[in-house]
């Protein structure tokens, strides 16, 4: 009975019960509480994606947070994309290039940051980094670089045989780091150091009905956020608008509440030491990020004959180009510093910054 009286349980069903009620779109005051809930109902996220991660161990705990993650960003997209039809043309680029510069260069440059700060310098495996950073620099090309300069179609446009070879590039290349990430070179993507002195590297027991019932309520919690954050969005919309800031701007701000719960997660584990986790949950969200959004909006686009455009401008394609360059580098020694975190959020705010003032 205690359990069902937890903040984490009574705050995605006190979510669902307003979301259905009907009142977010009837009153400002309505859609404040609705933002509130959102936010706690990350929260929430975070907390189950935690108790299941240690339930069944790394890394299909960060696996399991970053496809989740990945099945609210593709719901979103294509829900607009059928909504809105041509006017939603670059949505799938301008989210997945926002969560990709949103996780490179913010979740990995805080991650860096506050671990350095409270523990000075920290390790982790350089051959994870190095099979992750490999297969997202070739899906990056693929999908976000390639499209600009194709001529077969006149435009940021791929033909559909090329989409469709850009989407199956992708699937191949995320199923086989998976296939290293969980069972080829799992320990890898283990911890690279672990003092077996410290008690909080002892796994908790979890029981099989907290597990399910963490699983159960991590659906309900990614679930709710899906559907808030794209209700919200037009509320988000108009005020941007009123501001006179950039339409892309919305994009950005719902990449951010997608991302949190594996934000949260990821500077957590950094804080606790746990760096391994961070970058596995980092790099693993962008791979997925990219790697399944694309095939599968190209899947909706090819059955409704949507045109979708892939291909960044020159600006956005330095920007990224910047950031995968710099996230290289940072974690090329299996070695953190304060140095590199700053850096990534510098980037990150140039990437905002150059949004607003182009």
């Amino acid at each position: 009975m205690k359990s069902l009286l937890q903040w984490t349980v009574i705050i995605p069903i006190l979510a669902w019960v307003l979301y259905f009620s009907g009142l977010i779109y009837d009153s400002s005051i309505f859609q404040l509480i609705a933002s509130i809930l959102l936010v706690f109902s990350v929260m929430s996220a975070v907390h189950y994606s935690e108790i299941i991660a240690e339930k069944v161990g790394e890394p299909y705990g960060t696996i399991i947070l970053a496809i989740s993650i990945t099945v609210i960003e593709v719901s979103i997209i294509i829900s607009l994309m059928i909504t809105e039809g041509k006017e939603a043309a670059s949505l799938a680029r301008d989210t997945v290039y926002s969560a990709t510069m949103l996780i490179l260069n913010g979740i990995v440059g805080l991650c860096l940051l506050i671990g350095s700060i409270k523990h000075y310098e920290q390790n982790f495996s350089k051959p994870s980094v190095t099979i992750a950073l490999v297969s997202l620099v070739t899906i990056v090309g693929f999908t976000l670089v390639f499209p600009t300069f194709t001529e077969s179609v006149s435009g940021s446009y791929y033909s559909n045989p090329q989409l469709i070879f850009a989407s199956a590039a992708c699937l191949v290349i995320y199923g086989f780091f998976l296939f290293a990430q969980t069972k080829r070179h799992r320990d890898y993507f283990l911890s690279a150091t672990e003092d077996e002195d410290d008690d909080t590297a002892a796994p908790m027991p979890i029981s099989n009905r907290v597990f399910f019932m963490s699983l159960v309520f991590l659906i309900l919690c990614l679930g709710i956020v899906v559907l808030l954050a794209k209700t919200l969005s037009p509320t988000i919309e108009s005020i941007i608008t009123n501001y006179h800031l950039p339409k892309t701007l919305v994009g950005v701000i719902i990449a951010s509440i997608i991302l949190l719960p594996e934000g949260i997660a990821a500077i957590i584990a950094a804080r606790n030491n746990r760096l391994q986790t961070s970058i596995n949950l980092s790099l693993g969200s962008a791979l997925a990020s990219i790697g399944l959004t694309i095939p599968s909006v190209a899947i909706v686009c090819i059955i409704y004959d949507f045109k979708i455009i892939l291909g960044l401008d020159i600006k956005s394609i330095i920007l990224l180009g910047l950031s995968v360059f710099t996230v290289m580098l940072s974690l090329s020694s299996g070695k953190t510093n304060i140095v590199y975190g700053v850096v990534l959020l510098v980037n990150l705010f140039a990437f905002i910054f150059l949004m607003i003032y182009p």
